[in-house]
């Protein structure tokens, strides 16, 4: 069993729940009604806000503001939350809102990766497995499914959704949805590819694995979707016709039909 240990310039409200091993360095606040889960490094002049759940195995760097208020104008201070899952680093400087809603939630999932200045707005919802590159930015609501990586400085719309495998590049505006699978790019970002380096290096975790045949059928997908011609919706149909009802495809096909936001791509014809 390893012992908490608390350094003494920390400031740690008595109304916390603070789990086995658990590390708080110089500096930091710990407000009230916060749960830090076992073997959790909470580094120097880190700010932990009040309602923050964070799991085990977390490492939290320097300056880093965790649980903050949310920055909505129609925020009106009651009770919100954010909940952080296991083994995420959050590295220096990044910034996690509180919901702007009466026990609503910021959620984070697990094995996470917040470089620099990464910026998590309210309401976020974000899967496990994530890479968000320094200064990557979310505004409220934004959606991130499992294995997406965004690229430095890419900054996301509110309300925007991101599909498991995809890729934002660096420096992107992204204001429609990004398809799973999908690299997209550019001012404003348009789907350009199918992220195979990002497919491939999520190869080696076995829940995100795709099999050769799938990764086949995943290319003719998007050459079908965004290479073709057609506007969207006729290929999506095309794609239906044309490609066997495996569970990757169907789930790109239901992302792209259920699209709130749209998807943005360019026409093969026009330069990108």
């Amino acid at each position: 069993m390893t012992a908490t240990n608390i350094h003494p310039t920390a400031i740690v409200s008595p109304k916390t729940d603070i789990g086995e091993g658990v590390r708080i360095e110089p500096y930091s606040i710990i407000e009230d009604h916060v749960q830090i889960g076992a073997n959790t490094v909470i580094g120097p002049h880190v700010q932990i806000g009040k309602w923050t759940k964070i799991g085990e195995d977390c490492q939290i760097f320097f300056g880093a503001s965790v649980g903050n208020p949310s920055k909505d104008l129609k925020y009106k201070g009651g009770r919100s939350f954010v909940l952080i899952g296991n083994r995420n680093v959050l590295r220096e400087y990044v910034s996690i809102s509180r919901s702007t809603f009466d026990d609503g939630e910021t959620v984070i999932g697990d094995d996470n990766l917040f470089m620099n200045w990464v910026n998590i707005a309210h309401d976020c919802v974000i899967g496990s497995r994530v890479i968000m590159a320094n200064f990557a930015t979310l505004a409220g609501h934004v959606i991130i499914e499992d294995d997406v990586r965004l690229g430095a400085y890419a900054a996301l719309h509110q309300f925007v959704r991101v599909g498991k495998m995809a890729m934002a590049g660096g420096c992107s505006k992204i204001v429609q949805d990004i398809p799973p699978f999908m690299l997209s790019a550019g001012q404003p970002a348009r789907v350009r590819d199918l992220n195979r380096l990002g497919i491939r290096t999520s190869q080696i975790n076995p829940l995100a694995k795709l099999s050769p045949e799938t990764f086949a059928l995943l290319k003719k997908a998007f050459r079908i979707l965004f290479r073709s011609g057609l506007p969207l919706k006729h290929a999506v149909t095309k794609a239906k016709e044309e490609l066997p009802a495996e569970p990757e495809v169907e789930y790109l096909i239901q992302f792209i039909e259920t699209s709130k936001r749209g998807i943005g791509f360019s026409h093969p014809n026009r330069s990108l």
